[in-house]
């Protein structure tokens, strides 16, 4: 079984796939500002580290098959572009100095694609996230620029948060650059089943070098 270094292991989205990971008894480096968030489980190991303190990130990173980044800046961060995207290059770069070639990173919905037209670009887009959203935009394209990296970028599905959460199903729909709707015309996956769809890329690789999305 590969080992997975796990960054952002206590937010939202980062929870959900540590959960994800130990029921399928994967061996975690749990990475987070604060490991006491962290719950004890079998074959995880809780690393305190920040994106910004690049050698112990490195060094939690070492010895690992796999790195997934949860890396979330904070949404009330004044400096939440800026932050974001250095830690995310940051991230990328402390991955090849460990020497592990696969990542797979998780970045927001708004760089999904309607006509040609990114969401975030779109009049209706939430003013209250554009920033994060944007970081998140850009730093798909500086990951599409790396080539030492077996990397994979998940834009999550647009209503991820209206799913009800608790509620795994092991079911979803994948698309590439533009958002995956249902009958309904919605696009929302709980993300507990996003946890699902990032474990489920780590054992059966199909988008290496590519941003996919998933949603029911």
């Amino acid at each position: 079984m590969k080992k997975v270094a796990l960054i952002g292991a206590t937010g939202f989205v980062g929870s959900a796939i540590l959960q994800e990971l130990v029921d399928r008894n994967y061996t975690v480096t749990a990475i987070a500002r604060n490991v006491q968030a962290i719950k004890s489980a079998p074959n995880v190991v809780a690393v305190q580290a920040d994106v910004s303190e690049y050698t112990a990130l490195t060094a939690a990173i070492k010895g690992n098959d796999i790195v997934v980044s949860a890396f979330n800046a904070g949404w009330s961060n004044p400096s939440l572009y800026d932050d974001y995207i250095a830690g995310g290059r940051a991230i990328i770069n402390a991955a090849k100095e460990a020497g592990v070639e696969r990542a797979l990173f998780i970045g927001g919905a708004g760089s999904l694609e309607i006509d040609g037209k990114k969401l975030i670009d779109g009049e209706d887009f939430p003013e209250e996230i554009k920033e994060g959203a944007q970081a998140a935009s850009d730093y798909l394209e500086i990951v599409k620029r790396e080539h030492d990296l077996n990397w994979t970028f998940f834009s999550p599905a647009i209503e991820m948060n209206a799913a009800s959460s608790g509620t795994r199903t092991g079911s979803y729909r994948t698309g590439l650059d533009s958002p995956v709707f249902d009958t309904e015309g919605r696009s929302k996956l709980a993300v507990e089943d996003l946890a699902v769809a990032i474990v489920d890329e780590l054992e059966d690789p199909k988008f290496i070098k590519q941003r996919f999305t998933a949603a029911y």
